[in-house]
């Protein structure tokens, strides 16, 4: 059995929290409280890191910090036994559910030998102007201020970029491999930021991408990936699977109902 297939949902959060850092962070009894000015879900939500001994006095506490920041709270919940408990309690406070996405896993030797691209495509350290443009165009949310935000949770954690290039030398595609290094998570590397420009897509583009991902990786003392995709993309889950990536857990997002100001229409 290889450590992909033992790797625990606990490894997985540590290193997806890691691989995408929120800019403020706080905690309220083992919860983890996420904040980069409401860019992006998974920065800006609760992550309960361990059961909280009080729920309901540490959701008071989650409640009153995003407040200070004009937040609405929102929880990242992976599927598993242990947050039944919280969801039960976001059930009756009526939170929704949003976001579905797959987590999956794949070891090193299943992923570079299974795809073919000759694609010109380039590795950077950081993202360039580029990579940041097209990504944000076809991912991002906002304006200059939140794409200024994005660009500095990217560069909190160490990765490569790859920037896949038409035959004009345009910027066609995109992707992000993190290399968070955590404690017990050597050899680990997660593949994020995966975008196509809308009229290059079905020509390989995105397989061109993690080829060239793959292949910096080895550089990297890369020995096993992780990747996050949402449950409605079967396009992307069907690449990935193909790239050798199979599902290994879920999580999905809690929000809290959103309150309207007396007299509001």
């Amino acid at each position: 059995m290889t450590i992909v297939e033992t790797a625990s949902i606990d490894l997985l959060e540590t290193l997806m929290d890691a691989a995408w850092p929120a800019l403020e962070r706080s905690t309220a009894d083992g919860w983890v409280l996420r904040s980069a000015g409401g860019v992006t879900q998974r920065a800006n939500s609760v992550w309960p890191a361990r059961e909280a001994g009080d729920p309901r006095a540490a959701l008071a506490e989650a409640l009153d910090w995003y407040a200070s920041r004009r937040q609405p709270v929102i929880f990242q919940l992976t599927h598993r036994p242990e947050h039944a408990a919280l969801g039960v309690l976001l059930d009756g406070l009526r939170y929704s559910h949003q976001s579905e996405t797959l987590i999956m896993t794949a070891p090193a030797v299943n992923t570079a030998t299974t795809l073919e691209s000759a694609l010109h495509v380039v590795i950077s350290k950081a993202p360039s102007p580029e990579w940041l443009e097209l990504w944000w165009s076809v991912d991002g949310r906002g304006g200059a201020v939140e794409k200024a935000i994005a660009e500095r949770i990217l560069l909190g954690a160490p990765a490569l970029y790859a920037t896949a290039l038409d035959n004009q030398g345009q910027a066609v595609g995109t992707g992000r491999l993190a290399i968070p290094g955590v404690d017990g998570g050597d050899g680990w590397g997660g593949i994020y930021g995966m975008a196509v420009h809308p009229d290059a897509r079905r020509q390989g583009i995105a397989t061109a991408v993690l080829v060239a991902l793959f292949e910096a990786a080895k550089e990297s003392g890369v020995e096993n990936y992780w990747l996050m995709v949402t449950a409605a993309n079967h396009g992307a889950q069907a690449l990935y699977a193909r790239a050798g990536f199979a599902e290994v857990g879920r999580y999905h997002y809690r929000q809290a109902p959103l309150r309207r100001a007396l007299g509001a229409c």
